[in-house]
């Protein structure tokens, strides 16, 4: 068995994941979307990486996929050392107690007939021999840990806010004590004066629990205060992986220049070169050959369009994929 480097949890390496479309009464298959489309990277102990891009780029389903919420279609995930990306249901289960989710809908994650107490409670019935009054305790103090009060352990999940909803959903995740939490667009259905509430709370248990986190979004304002590395996915792909300061500062691949140029600027006086992409994305169904950006541009040269470019190292810690660099 190969053993992970020191301090690695997880090493993702080349991932796919691949939808069948099919057509007719029979449904015959006659395509695959290429959601996830041969990913790799690792997250440390104690460490975010921000995992951003356009909605349908496949940052979800590469969470999922992770979580083996959904099988890969092919590659490698390594947890703690030990491949699970083979593993059946009842070989998944001791494993899934270190890997929890957070949801981006904090309604429709939530069992709406289930008191908020027995919502959190549930992971410990599945996986703890607890007394009911022990589990009761220690989904007080879970409640407490996220900012809700024990007393509104007997409400149901619609007589929360979206907010309160979403820390739920935190304390759930956080009942097994996980070493990973992966994070779905946990706020981009908050308000904004939520969403930094919340994004509070995540740092907050991170630095008690020394919790990793596999941080989903689009807002690339959320990821650049949470995230300590940053990977940038376009249609399946990866095309730019570095810590967060490098991107923000010094980002290399047109796309995530793009990205960048779309931030809002808090400062009304400051101005900022914005960065139009013409056409729009590419169906996953028939991805373009060669580097999958090359449609969008603006730098596409012949070779853009016949040969795709391999991650590498443009500078310590910094990966691309792009011929122009």
């Amino acid at each position: 068995m190969n053993m992970a480097a020191p301090g690695v949890l997880l090493q993702v390496r080349e991932l796919r994941k691949h939808f069948a479309v099919t057509r007719g009464f029979f449904g015959h298959t006659v395509g695959q979307v290429h959601a996830v489309d041969g990913i790799s990277f690792s997250i440390a102990q104690g460490e975010t990486l921000g995992l951003v891009g356009e909605s349908g780029c496949g940052k979800s389903t590469a969470g999922k996929t992770i979580l083996r919420l959904l099988d890969p279609t092919s590659g490698e995930i390594e947890w703690r050392g030990r491949r699970i990306d083979a593993l059946d249901r009842r070989a998944m289960h001791p494993v899934r107690r270190e890997l929890q989710v957070v949801f981006q809908d904090p309604y429709a994650s939530l069992n709406p007939r289930l008191r908020a107490g027995d919502v959190v409670a549930e992971p410990l019935r599945n996986y703890e021999r607890l007394s009911a009054q022990a589990a009761r305790d220690r989904t007080a103090w879970l409640f407490a840990k996220v900012g809700l009060r024990p007393d509104q352990m007997v409400k149901y999940p619609h007589e929360f806010s979206g907010g309160q909803r979403q820390r739920l959903g935190i304390a759930r995740a956080l009942a097994l004590r996980p070493k990973l939490i992966v994070c779905d667009e946990p706020v981009s259905a908050l308000d904004v004066s939520v969403q930094a509430q919340v994004i509070n709370l995540l740092l907050d248990l991170q630095a008690e629990f020394g919790v990793s986190y596999l941080f989903v979004a689009h807002d690339l304002a959320v990821v650049e205060h949470i995230s300590h590395r940053v990977a940038v996915m376009y249609l399946g792909k990866i095309v730019e992986l570095t810590d967060r300061r490098s991107l923000f500062r010094n980002a290399q691949h047109p796309y995530t220049e793009a990205l960048l140029s779309a931030v809002p600027v808090p400062d009304p006086k400051a101005k900022r070169r914005r960065i139009v992409l013409p056409g729009d994305v590419p169906s996953p169904i028939t991805p373009p050959p060669g580097c999958r950006f090359h449609t969008r541009c603006p730098y596409a040269e012949a070779r853009c369009r016949s040969e795709e470019p391999l991650m590498k190292e443009v500078r310590p810690g910094h990966a691309v994929a792009c011929h122009l660099r």
